[in-house]
């Protein structure tokens, strides 16, 4: 079988092996493709690999041979799952690789917000602290989670997940998800929309993007926000509105927020939430750790094995 990786850089920059993928089939992998390159790298390969390539109706007439798409990640609106379904084509998505990673990043970015340590540790090496009068200085308020509530906007493995370290760290948990009928953890009560964003100290957002939840959060949903909370979000950039973000961080409307995610990636560089001093931004990289890739390419090479040998696995058309 041709098997075709049309972005392979950012799931492996080089730190990981392919191996798992190329027992599978002749592979070749590409770091980067555009647009107008998609339909000539696959050519007659039966399989292709794609993390954010988009794959539309256009693009799959015009490849008889493809039978198989593997999006190497867990969102899969790249694809046009309609067409794909009407020319018989596979698609296949992975889930559950980076919820630990995930869950890390959602309290590294917190922790930076409540604790300071980036801020501080740059007057540091500034020469603030061997200058200062006292043993000790801050730069700004610091504050503890214990006692304080977690609002989790989408409680799946990852929202799950999060739950239980903000529990370890003394918050109470409190979320909302658009299934309550699923929901079976008695510790974390579900709220409305309107009790979450007016409750929590935190909210860390969990949610999928779709018309429901895009831009959930707005100068409407922002203004029934503590002065003192603060924002996650890991994640997808859509579900904030940015200008209003801005100017609620601007105004002190709300404390701080720690965002992986943009609604443009990579962003303009007018985007107005970049250079805020209460608001940590890194560039989308909490499903990336080194060892949810490594689980991340096993279970893409487990998806296409299972296509190859008539079975289903973690299936979307």
């Amino acid at each position: 079988m041709k098997i075709v990786i049309l972005d392979g850089y950012a799931m492996n920059p080089g730190d990981l092996s392919w191996g798992p993928v190329e027992e599978l089939g002749e592979v070749t992998m590409y770091d980067r493709t555009e647009d107008d390159k998609i339909v000539e790298r696959i050519g007659d390969a039966e399989a292709v690999l794609v993390n954010k390539i988009g794959m539309s109706r256009e693009t799959m007439e015009k490849l008889p041979n493809l039978k198989y798409i593997g999006v190497t990640a867990t969102g899969f609106d790249v694809i046009d799952l309609e067409a794909a379904k009407e020319l018989g084509i596979r698609v296949t998505n992975v889930s559950g690789y980076s919820t630990d990673a995930v869950a890390q990043h959602v309290f590294a970015l917190l922790l930076d917000l409540t604790n300071r340590v980036a801020m501080h540790n740059e007057q540091v090496a500034k020469g603030a602290w061997v200058e200062a009068k006292d043993f000790t200085f801050r730069s700004a308020p610091l504050n503890t989670l214990k006692g304080k509530t977690m609002g989790l906007l989408g409680y799946g493995d990852i929202g799950s997940k999060v739950s239980k370290v903000a529990q370890a760290f003394g918050m109470n948990v409190i979320a909302h998800r658009n299934s309550p009928e699923k929901h079976t953890d008695k510790n974390v009560p579900l709220k409305s929309i309107e009790e979450l964003f007016r409750e929590s100290d935190v909210i860390s957002l969990h949610a999928p993007m779709n018309e429901g939840t895009k831009e959930i959060v707005n100068k409407q949903t922002l203004a029934l926000m503590k002065d003192s909370a603060y924002l996650i979000n890991t994640a997808r950039g859509g579900l904030v509105n940015e200008q209003d973000l801005a100017d609620a961080l601007n105004a002190k409307q709300i404390a701080g927020a720690g965002l992986d995610v943009l609604t443009s990636e990579p962003p303009k560089a007018d985007n107005p939430l970049i250079g805020l001093d209460n608001c940590v931004i890194t560039p989308h990289i909490a499903w990336s750790f080194y060892e949810a890739r490594v689980v991340l390419i096993d279970l893409v090479a487990k998806n296409l094995k299972a296509f190859q040998n008539g079975e289903e696995m973690n299936v979307i058309v």
